[in-house]
């Protein structure tokens, strides 16, 4: 096998894995679009049980992502979807995650276990259960049908859990804390190249669950400066994936898969790419790309202005209030023009079935 065929076959299971949960991901972000339209025009209140149940369901589709990821992965990579459940249990289990998520640690078969964001995340659930598929290669072949059923789980937790909590866990952590610095390091230098840094790589980054690792840098800095810097140059970023998104709906022939992309471009319009990402974007690398081409251009524009937010929010229309202030106008730009240049280019320069 060639080592193009071998990256398709990588990108086909990516998209395997992650399609069949777009329809609930769109979903979500159009329930907590109207929540949040409804709340700011004062119909309903935020503290009220309406908001709160409704909020619930659309956050929480993307809490508890890996749990609908045990299953797809599990599905895709030919590994027992119930034993693979077991993962996110886990990981996401409060008296596990409370702790790993506040940036503190605990011992684990005499290894300590770095701190690590589990809820939302892509990278390690899928990881653990392409793991968990070659730990049960074993089992099926040695273990007899009577010891099977409940022997096989017990042996594929003892093996897959370390590796999860030591390895995959930790990893989108590891890579959005390196280049979290490579960032602050670039800022001091040159904020246009800063921002046309983290335009270029923060959708890369989504899709592996490593942009998480900068919430906590934007969730300090407003509160030791009463302002953050990082989450206005990730707007171009937003709109350039959802730009080569309606580029691909444009020029798709299937009826199905304009559809999907359609959808993808509207809830990225929302500030929701992964639609986006995973069903239209990534699959076919160039659309991607090109979206990347556009965040980068949007960043490095409000990299220039000085754009802050004053208020935690990842950007989009939405939540664009939060960003008032110094560098408004060119981040209202930004996402045009990220959506500008991820349009043009992939409708340019994108052909369908390549």
């Amino acid at each position: 096998m060639n080592q193009n065929s071998k990256g398709k076959k990588i990108l086909n299971a990516i998209s395997g894995i992650f399609l069949p949960v777009i329809n609930l991901i769109t979903a979500a972000s159009i329930i907590k679009s109207i929540l949040i339209l409804l709340a700011a025009g004062d119909i309903i209140s935020k503290d009220g049980g309406t908001y709160r149940i409704f909020y619930a369901v659309s956050d929480g589709v993307f809490f508890f992502m890996p749990f609908m990821l045990a299953i797809t992965s599990a599905r895709q990579l030919k590994a027992d979807p119930f034993i693979a459940m077991m993962i996110p249990f886990a990981c996401l289990y409060p008296a596990v995650s409370d702790i790993l998520e506040n940036g503190n640690n605990f011992q684990f078969l005499c290894f300590t276990v770095p701190p690590a964001v589990y809820h939302s995340s892509v990278i390690p659930v899928v990881l653990a259960v392409g793991f968990l598929h070659f730990v049960e290669i074993p089992c099926d072949k040695w273990l007899s049908e009577a010891l099977k059923g409940f022997l096989k789980p017990i042996l594929s937790m003892i093996i897959v859990l370390p590796f999860t909590f030591l390895i995959f866990g930790p990893a989108g952590t590891w890579i959005g804390a390196i280049l979290t610095k490579a960032f602050f390091a670039i800022y001091e230098l040159n904020p246009i190249a800063a921002g046309a840094f983290m335009g270029a790589i923060i959708q890369p980054l989504v899709t592996i669950g490593a942009h998480w690792a900068i919430v906590p840098v934007a969730l300090n800095s407003i509160a030791d400066r009463g302002y953050d810097i990082i989450m206005p140059l990730l707007a171009g970023a937003v709109y350039g994936q959802s730009g080569a998104a309606l580029a691909v709906g444009l020029k798709e022939k299937l009826k199905e898969k304009k559809t999907v992309a359609f959808q993808s471009c509207f809830t990225a319009c929302l500030g929701v790419t992964e639609p986006a990402l995973y069903a239209v974007n990534l699959p076919k690398i160039k659309p991607m790309i090109f979206g990347c081409v556009g965040g980068a251009i949007g960043g490095a524009m409000t990299g220039y202005a000085g754009t802050r937010c004053i208020s935690f929010a990842f950007p989009s229309i939405m939540t664009s209030v939060a960003f008032v202030g110094q560098g408004f106008a060119l981040f209202l730009l930004s996402m045009a023009a990220g959506f500008a240049a991820g349009f043009l280019l992939t409708l340019n320069f994108y052909r369908v079935n390549q």
